[in-house]
């Protein structure tokens, strides 16, 4: 009996996905285009698995698209697909020879062919491999194409923000409660974890926690670190909806604060929120972050400032299986002169002293949407 897919988007969608991407396609004067950066096989095909082995989908200007893939992953391809072309890999396969017979065999092997050369999963030796393969095919360059279309998000990809958005709120809320002196960062991390499944998000995987002198370790590693008073807990949480992620930051004191860390988390918070209030359409990059940069700067926070203030936040395809954790397709830096566009969405992150502050924000046609929207305070516990 064949199983009706659980498409995470309508037909319609993907289907004006792909009318986007021929749009480009013809502008460049490609006649087939090769996507395999995972990211990018979700936002055309609405699946893939891990990058262990080669897969790939091979867009015609005209007609279906067909999907290089594993066998083994044939059921979970079905699950979650609208393609319906599709050739299979056997392990002991080679998948770029399944790649080559698959184009030849429909009169693509002498054509114009795109890839994305700013894919994770294109390495020069692969890259070479293929066009050892198509001796007869011309290369032509598609980086960052895909990446472009993705930054404006379409309601159902704002929906599965906005749920990811509201677990982390309430995980967060959690993991603050079950802080406390002689606790230690694993306790908080398994409340955290246990929430983000109970709750909807795609696994437990929480995000950076860290406390005590290493409190300002943005990415640092989950330790056996034991809560004392005075300590700071540094807690950023990253659930997943369908692969959807948003992203908070909070800090929580152990104990009673010092009246410099209460000075420092007023600041900051008062600081980000002017910066969130400025994220307009057609405002420009650099002028929202030196709102914060400058800031916390000229308040003595910081004797410099290098991180950016913001990037991109989207689909991350469950963080585990991508060699990347964060999106910087856009990014708050001195130097961006991009221009924020309704449908954008961001993670925008301060922090100074061994705590930092983030919300999940939407950018609207009437401003900044706080999708995230926790208290924005300093925690004790």
């Amino acid at each position: 009996m064949q199983i009706e897919p659980a498409l995470l988007f309508s037909r319609e969608e993907f289907a004006e996905r792909l009318d986007a991407v021929r749009v480009e396609m013809r502008r460049r004067g490609i006649e087939v285009l090769l996507i395999d950066e995972l990211e990018h096989l979700f936002y055309i095909a609405g699946w893939h698995a891990s990058g262990s082995r080669y897969h790939a989908c091979i867009v015609p200007v005209d007609g279906d698209p067909i999907m290089i893939l594993r066998r083994l992953d044939e059921p979970g391809f079905l699950e979650r697909t609208w393609l319906h072309d599709y050739v299979l890999c056997d392990d002991a396969d080679d998948p770029i020879e399944v790649l080559a017979r698959t184009l030849e065999r429909n009169g693509w092997s002498r054509r114009r062919i795109g890839v994305e050369t700013d894919s994770h999963y294109l390495p020069v030796q692969r890259y070479e491999a293929i066009k050892a393969a198509l001796p007869k095919a011309t290369f032509l360059d598609f980086a960052s194409v895909l990446w472009e279309l993705r930054l404006r998000k379409s309601p159902q990809e704002i929906s599965y923000l906005a749920l990811a958005a509201s677990i982390v709120d309430r995980a967060m809320a959690e993991a603050v409660a079950a802080a406390g002196e002689g606790r230690t960062e694993r306790d908080v991390a398994a409340v955290a974890s246990a929430a983000f499944i109970r709750l909807g998000a795609d696994t437990g995987r929480t995000g950076p926690i860290t406390s005590g002198p290493r409190s300002g370790s943005l990415h640092g590693s989950l330790g056996g670190h034991r809560l004392a008073a005075g300590d700071i807990l540094h807690m950023e949480l990253v659930p997943t909806v369908n692969g959807y992620s948003a992203r908070l930051m909070r800090p929580t004191v152990i104990g009673s604060p010092s009246k410099e860390q209460e000075e420092t988390a007023r600041t900051l918070i008062e600081i980000q929120d002017q910066q969130i209030a400025a994220m307009k359409p057609g405002a420009v990059a650099r002028d929202v972050d030196r709102i914060c940069r400058a800031q916390v700067l000229a308040a003595g926070l910081r004797d410099t400032y290098d991180n950016f203030t913001g990037y991109t936040l989207g689909y991350y395809g469950g963080a585990y299986w991508v060699p990347r954790t964060s999106d910087f397709t856009r990014a708050f830096l001195p130097t961006a002169e991009w221009v924020l566009e309704p449908g954008m969405c961001f993670h925008m992150y301060t922090g100074a002293r061994g705590m930092a502050f983030s919300e999940s924000v939407l950018v609207t046609e009437r401003g900044a949407q706080r999708l995230t929207q926790l208290d924005r305070t300093l925690f004790v516990r």
